[in-house]
Formats: C-alpha cells, sequence, structure tokens
C-alpha cells in the first residue's frame, strides 16, 4: 500500500471541527480555539547522504530484516534472492558489505528449524550484540523450535554457529523472537512460547562469563493460561527511567478476536506494577483487571499492538489505540489516568470502517504513527490510513484535537519503484541500535505484500535490490 501525506487543508479543517463538534468543551474553550493550528515541520527532512547496495533479495512476499548498528560496525540479517538466512557486516567507513550465508538446510534436516524461508510473513530474522561483541541471531520461526545462532569470534558474522537449544524448555513452539539491551546493556532475548489464541512470553538473560541463556524471570512475563495470548510491545525504557510494556490479548488465531488493551511498568525488568502503582504477580493474566487499560471487546476494532505509548510531563502514561466507534467506524482514542481510572477521549471522527479477520498476516489499513509529548506539553500522534493519507494530529493537554502537525514524508514515501511487477511496494527497515557518527540508516527494498501466509501462484517478481540508505 504507498501511503502519501495528506496536506489536504480542507480535510483537515472538517477533521478539526467535526471532532469540536462532539467533543465535551465549554463553550468558551471552543470560541476560543475557533480555527484549528497548522505546525510546518517540513524542512526537517533527513536528507540522504549515501546509498549502498547489499544484494538481490526474495521479492515474493514480505517478511522482516534487521539492521544494526553497534560502535563503528553495522550488521544485516536478511533472506537473500533463494530465500537462504543470509548476514552480512560493514565498519561504517567502508561502503560495501560482507555476506555470509548460514548453512542451508529445511525443516526435515534441521529437526523442525531451518534456514530457508517458506511464504510465512511472520518468519522475520533479528540480530542482537552482547558486551563482549559477539554476534547472536535468529528467526524462521512461527510456532517453530528455536532456530538460534551464536557467534564465536567477537563482531564476526562467520563465526555465527547454530545452537538447538538455548535454556532448552518452551522452546518447541516460538514465535516473534527478538534482542534487546537492559539498562545495564546486558543482552535479553524474548519470544512468544505456543500459538496465537493459547501462548505466553518468555524472557532470556545472557551471560556473557559462561556463554550461556538462563530464564530472567522464574515464570513467563504474560500467560494466556491456555485461552489466549499476549501480543506484546517489547518493554522500553522510558524518561523516568522505568521499563514500559503494552499488549492485547487474542482468543484465537483469528485476528478478530483480539481484546482488553494492557499495560504494565516495571524499575528492573523483574518487579513489575500496574499503571497505579500496584505491585503484580508474575505472569500477568487477564484475571489482573488493574492492567486494563481500555476494555475492547473481541471484535471490537483492535488489532495486534494497535496502540503507542508516550509519557506526560509528569511521566504518567498514556496510550493511543483504535477501536470501533458507536457507529461501527474505526476511531483512534487516547487513554489517560483521571481519578484513579483510565479515561479515554477519541480524537478522530473518521468516516470509514476496517473490517479485519481471520488468521495470517493481513494488509494493514490504519495504523498508529508516532505518540510523542511536545516541548509546549501538546501531543502529538501520527496516522496512516487508506482513506485519509498520512498526517500528525496535534492534541492539546486535555487531548483535545486542536490542529496538525505537517511532518516531512515518510522514509520510502519519495521513492520510486524499482521493479514493474504488479502490486510491488517498497519495505524498510529501522536501526535496531545507533550509530556514533549522529547519522541515520536503513535498509530499503521492494516486495509483494503479505498474502496471509500463503503462496502466491506463479509468476513470482524477480529479486529486488536490498540497500541500505544512509540519512543526514
Amino acid at each position: 500500500m504507498n501511503w502519501m501525506m495528506n496536506n489536504n487543508y480542507s480535510f483537515l479543517w472538517l477533521l478539526f471541527f467535526a471532532l469540536v463538534s462532539c467533543s465535551p468543551k465549554s463553550q468558551e474553550s471552543q470560541e476560543a480555539k475557533n480555527e484549528p493550528i497548522v505546525i510546518d515541520e517540513r524542512d526537517q527532512k533527513l536528507t540522504v547522504s549515501k546509498i549502498i547496495p547489499i544484494d538481490s533479495v526474495w521479492a515474493g512476499h514480505s517478511v522482516g530484516f534487521s539492521l544494526l548498528t553497534h560502535e563503528d560496525r553495522q550488521y544485516i540479517a536478511y533472506y537473500d534472492k533463494d530465500r537462504h538466512m543470509t548476514v552480512g557486516q560493514r565498519n561504517l567507513n567502508e561502503d560495501k558489505f560482507e555476506l555470509h550465508r548460514l548453512p542451508v538446510f529445511d525443516r526435515d534436516e534441521g529437526k523442525g528449524t531451518s534456514t530457508t524461508l517458506g511464504w510465512d510473513s511472520h518468519n522475520s530474522v533479528t540480530i542482537g550484540i552482547d558486551a563482549e561483541g559477539y554476534l547472536h541471531m535468529a528467526g524462521n520461526m512461527h510456532v517453530h523450535p528455536i532456530t538460534y545462532f551464536r557467534g564465536h569470534t567477537p563482531y564476526d558474522i562467520s563465526s555465527l554457529k547454530q545452537e538447538m537449544e538455548m535454556v532448552g524448555s518452551n522452546e518447541k513452539r516460538c514465535t516473534y523472537p527478538h534482542f534487546m539491551k537492559d539498562r545495564e546493556g546486558r543482552l535479553l532475548f524474548h519470544y512468544r512460547d505456543g500459538g496465537s489464541g493459547n501462548g505466553n512470553e518468555i524472557y532470556n538473560i545472557y551471560d556473557v562469563a559462561s556463554k550461556g541463556w538462563t530464564r530472567l524471570l522464574d515464570s513467563p512475563l504474560t500467560d494466556g493460561m491456555g485461552e489466549m495470548n499476549a501480543y506484546a510491545s517489547q518493554p522500553s525504557l522510558r524518561a523516568d527511567n522505568w521499563y514500559h510494556m503494552y499488549w492485547v490479548w487474542r482468543d484465537t488465531p483469528d485476528c478478530a478476536t483480539n481484546h482488553d488493551l494492557s499495560y504494565i511498568k516495571s524499575p528492573d525488568m523483574i518487579n513489575w506494577y500496574d499503571a497505579f502503582g500496584n505491585k503484580l504477580t508474575v505472569p500477568v493474566t487477564i484475571a489482573q483487571k488493574s492492567v486494563i487499560v481500555d476494555p475492547v471487546p473481541p471484535k471490537g476494532g483492535i488489532i495486534n499492538l494497535a496502540a503507542k505509548l508516550c509519557l506526560d510531563e509528569n511521566n504518567e502514561p498514556l496510550m493511543a489505540f483504535h477501536k470501533y466507534d458507536e457507529k461501527g467506524n474505526i476511531q483512534f482514542y487516547v487513554s489517560k489516568i483521571e481519578e484513579g481510572a483510565w479515561k479515554a477521549r477519541q480524537v478522530t471522527n473518521w468516516d470509514y470502517r476496517w473490517e479485519f479477520s481471520g488468521g495470517g498476516s493481513i494488509p494493514t489499513e490504519v495504523r498508529l504513527g508516532d505518540f510523542n509529548l511536545r516541548e509546549d506539553g501538546n501531543f502529538e500522534l501520527g496516522y496512516k490510513h487508506i482513506k485519509y493519507g498520512e498526517g500528525m494530529l496535534l492534541l492539546d493537554k486535555d487531548l483535545n484535537t486542536i490542529g496538525e502537525v505537517l511532518k516531512p514524508e515518510s522514509f520510502g514515501a519519495d521513492l520510486k519503484l524499482e521493479g514493474d511487477f504488479e502490486g510491488l511496494e517498497i519495505r524498510n527497515a529501522q536501526d535496531l541500535g545507533q550509530s556514533e557518527n549522529g547519522k541515520t540508516y536503513r535498509l530499503k527494498w521492494e516486495t509483494l505484500p503479505p498474502n496471509r501466509d500463503k503462496a502466491y501462484p506463479e509468476p513470482w517478481p524477480n529479486p529486488s535490490v536490498l540497500y541500505l540508505y544512509e540519512l543526514d
């Protein structure tokens, strides 16, 4: 789906006045704010300073690739044109990647693991690095045995070798692998154990001395108790120096059965609390009602991770999310804590219903963008919408929609497709790390969209080129 920046000022006026008319503000407030605020920040666009072609990659369907910048080096993980798992590395002062294809084997040969991609768009690849410079890689899992590779020489992709176990238990039905660093720089790994509608979230921690993994927690962090599973964000360290995390529960593989947006926080990734400061028993389950931000019911219009978190000036959490309104249209809402409870305010008034259901990877018609606190105490909330385009709402401290912030086009929006195969779309991957040179990096390639994890009929597109973009 090609998203375009919505610069239609007539739409902005319609959006503003529609929201004003349905918002319970005082008459004085309405009179004081009788026209929308437009803040133009389009001159803040990053410019492309370098483009490095890397390799030819599979374009038959989309799947996640990874980019990790660490100190003065850069690492990538992806599937090549033959759908084989491949890694690359370069020094930041070099213009070419050293590439290394991992040993090729299918699931019969790999005891359920494989380095060859099928048609499942869930089977992304991810990469991490520990405190001593050893690389770690995982991927190609959607309810499969853990597929994990560990480096045996620091900063060397060619030294990656498969480990058939990480901890040894709850590793036969793994999905959504992610590496992350904690506040102290220790390497963590988390994944879903189980299936959609029946799973829990497992966290491991790596010990550089023993070169082995152990459980971070004595139990899963979230547990669906055999009835559901949590589609959770990765815990993120915020301005208050606490980790924050949110999720929706899902009852079955049908994405329409997502429900109950929930939130927790922790000072140390071990002890977890609800938004009101009450300590929680881990694993967190649906029975712990104090963690629920909004009790969106199944078929209520919320999909996996259809939420964004922001802290206000007092480091109190706010959650933006989408669900259906009383008319059945999909809308954005923002919830904050008032008088000891989460209170939600509708911030859009769109005339469109995104009807999603079924299993597998599906195209996205409505998406939340960045949700940030601005220096003046107002908030900005981004959106991508199949009908209303791409933009950034401006919200005041009381979460009234007061206008829009005009932002530079998102990365890739102004790029032209290189391939001519019908249906190709531009993909990109953000940097999992951070450069020391102040530059921003993105991977870019082209593929067909997801197809509910099923094969497209032939013919298939030719491979596309994987590029690294350097931005200033």
